[in-house]
């Protein structure tokens, strides 16, 4: 079987209401830090995901309203007309790809926070608000119910004037005014909207048939729902009630998007959900109840199983959001018969932590994320090169094998020098712990891309003096030599002076553990003031080799930036699960062969623990060595550091770090520099219509 007709289905055109989408491949919303404030940079990361293949790209949750702002955070906003003229740069550029545009309009309800607007926050029953600000929320009356229905229709007006193609009605990831009428735990009325489950669907009823009357000649209405909200019996389940109003509302919606609720839920790290249709059998049973095509998720990479999908009429479009940032020409690639081109997303969450953050996307995988607008990248095409020059990278972790493999792309020779028995730097010693298999893929993507280069040479198990590289007579270096984390407990909290350690004591750092350095018998005490993932995955490691350990940390919580990707309650409860002592809000002050003593953030009381081996997780030391030695030598055209050699971050940064590296080379620096003030800017000129 060609691959033609072996993935033939997944290329076929699919009916939705009034319009056609080209084939299978649909862009689900998500949300990207962009939004109403950088509309450029939404519309051309949208258009790249259109050229890419996929037949539908919506955009982000949308506020139809000034009462359900999210300020700081910047999503889609459709208050009013003044909106349109942003959202249409997206439709216009995604129709220009061949692509239809979709819209996701919302109203958040008690999710909303209203800083900007001041607006009061509505909700079904009077309640406190999704989040931890000074305000609760206030039931509906009937003309607030009656003030949403014409929100939602107006907002369905513009969007179809803005040009998009299918327009949401929205009622999942527990962020919307929809899906909290549809809660019991949520809805405590009394009236005609409250009570049995048709009362509390009554609202999506009237926002779905709102919106077929006034834009159903014209554009498809599409319904985005959590047919379970993963808490059991308190909650919705799609055995129950989700199937349940799935059958009650079968033919309403020309479209099904359905998931799982909330958002942790429905975008789970690869920590915590397999991959490839994850939440299959919570949705599974949608398509026996409805004619209208469906769309599902569950971080889809195998093109087989996307196939297998749609035959067995589970799916007639294969969603994504995230394998759709990892790789937004994964469409073509199909269909082109180049599977293994295909960024596999490894679900990291370092997109969701933008969003979370306010900031623009970004992708561990996909360095051109969020840089198509700002600095014109594009996923799969660089500038050729500008001369015959030779290149050395040196380190092929993350960071030197995306500069090896762009400069090679560009047409330089390129040799990539690696100190170790195996590419892959951090990515092969982070991917070996629990959870993070996945990860690997960042270097085995680069890896075999690399290894079909005539123009690039790779040798391992080869460190690099600076009188080799002189040797070597190559004028232009990158160093990507990484960076080891540090055995005297400087982190975070210690303000540079590192706590007393004792002759004798057992310290162990990361770099030892991933090495397969393991403290022998006796209690582990895992300090960590990096405070950001490691930590609590080697004392899982630990934990789950029959170690005693104990997790101490400054932070209040366990790995609090892991909240910003969606999964600290599991990483916190995973050890509580395993048997890990937690001891938060406590600081290092000393460590002995026997003992770590720990200071209270708060009152500086101090306790002991008894510890037979400490694993320090604080800071890391950048590997600046070889470049210091290049430097004094002063005989290179071109010496620059890259990745963590450069500034100890995440692997997205490190990525990202070798990627503009390489794209910048041979670049005059004024017009290199011009990229990091490429903004876009409020117009005063129009005053306030501008």
């Amino acid at each position: 079987m060609t691959e033609e007709n072996r993935f033939g289905v997944l290329f076929e055109p699919v009916r939705i209401g009034p319009v056609e989408a080209r084939n299978r491949f649909y862009q689900v919303p998500h949300c990207n830090g962009m939004g109403h404030r950088h509309p450029r940079a939404e519309a051309a990361m949208r258009a790249m995901k259109a050229e890419g293949g996929w037949a539908v790209v919506a955009n982000q949750e949308t506020e139809i309203h000034p009462s359900s702002d999210l300020s700081p955070f910047s999503e889609g906003r459709l208050w009013d007309e003044r909106d349109i003229p942003a959202l249409r740069l997206m439709t216009e550029a995604v129709h220009d790809k061949g692509a239809l545009a979709a819209v996701e309009l919302v109203h958040n309800g008690s999710h909303a926070l209203n800083h900007f607007s001041r607006a009061p926050i509505l909700a079904p029953s009077d309640m406190s608000s999704d989040n931890v600000i000074a305000r609760q929320a206030r039931a509906m009356d009937k003309s607030d119910i009656r003030a949403l229905r014409r929100w939602h229709r107006d907002a369905a007006r513009r969007a179809r004037d803005a040009g998009f193609d299918i327009i949401y009605v929205y009622a999942g990831h527990n962020m919307t005014v929809a899906q909290h009428f549809l809660l019991p735990h949520l809805n405590a009325r009394s009236d005609e909207y409250g009570g049995s489950l048709e009362n509390r669907l009554r609202l999506t009823r009237e926002l779905l048939e709102d919106t077929h009357e006034v834009v159903g000649q014209d554009c498809a209405v599409a319904f985005r729902f959590a047919v379970d909200e993963m808490l059991g019996a308190e909650g919705m389940q799609a055995a129950e009630e989700g199937r349940a109003v799935v059958e009650m509302l079968a033919d309403i919606p020309d479209l099904w998007d359905v998931n799982v609720a909330g958002w942790p839920n429905d975008s789970a790290t690869t920590r915590f959900a397999p991959e490839d249709g994850y939440q299959n059998d919570y949705i599974s049973f949608v398509k026996q109840v409805t004619d209208k095509p469906v769309v599902g998720v569950g971080r889809f990479t195998s093109p087989d199983l996307m196939v297998s999908m749609v035959r067995k009429g589970l799916l007639d479009f294969i969603g994504a959001a995230r394998p759709s940032i990892s790789d937004p020409f994964l469409p073509k690639k199909i269909e082109e018969g180049r599977i293994e081109d295909i960024r596999e997303c490894i679900g990291c969450n370092i997109c969701v932590s933008a969003d979370s953050l306010g900031v623009p996307i970004r992708c561990t995988q996909n360095p051109t994320m969020g840089e198509e607008w700002r600095r014109g990248w594009h996923p799969e095409r660089i500038a050729p090169k500008k001369s015959a020059a030779e290149v050395l990278v040196v380190g092929a972790g993350p960071a030197g094998l995306e500069c090896a493999l762009q400069l090679g792309r560009r047409g330089y020779d390129v040799t990539l020098a690696e100190a170790g028995e195996e590419p892959g730097g951090r990515v092969l010693r982070e991917s070996g712990l629990p959870g993070l298999g996945a990860w690997r893929r960042v270097a085995d993507y680069r890896l075999h891309q690399l290894r079909q280069m005539a123009n690039l040479r790779i040798f391992t198990q080869s460190a690099m003096t600076a009188e080799e590289v002189a040797e070597l007579g190559v004028p232009h270096v990158f160093l990507a030599t990484g960076a080891r984390w540090r055995r005297d407990g400087i982190g975070r909290t210690t303000r540079r002076t590192p706590p007393p350690i004792a002759e004798g004591a057992a310290v162990f750092t990361p770099d030892d553990i991933m090495a397969g350095l393991l403290p022998e018998a006796g209690p582990v005490v895992v300090y960590d003031d990096d405070q950001i993932y490691l930590a609590a995955v080697l004392a899982e490691k630990l934990a789950g080799e029959g170690r005693e350990v104990v997790f101490a940390t400054p932070a209040s919580l366990v790995s609090p930036f892991t909240d910003l990707t969606l999964e600290q309650p599991r990483v916190q409860a995973r050890l509580i699960e395993l048997g890990v002592e937690i001891r938060c809000n406590r600081t290092l002050a000393a460590l002995s062969p026997e003992e770590m003593r720990l200071s209270c953030v708060f009152t500086g009381r101090e306790e002991a623990l008894a510890c037979a081996a400490a694993v320090l997780v604080t800071e890391r030391m950048r590997e600046t060595e070889l470049h210091q030695a290049l430097a004094d030598k002063g005989e290179l055209v071109t010496l620059e550091l890259i990745g963590d050699a450069a500034s100890p971050a995440l692997i997205a940064d490190a990525v990202w770090s070798g990627h503009k590296a390489a794209r910048n080379f041979e670049r005059p620096r004024a017009e290199a520099e011009k990229d990091w003030f490429r903004r876009e800017l409020i117009d005063l000129n129009g005053g306030e219509a501008g």
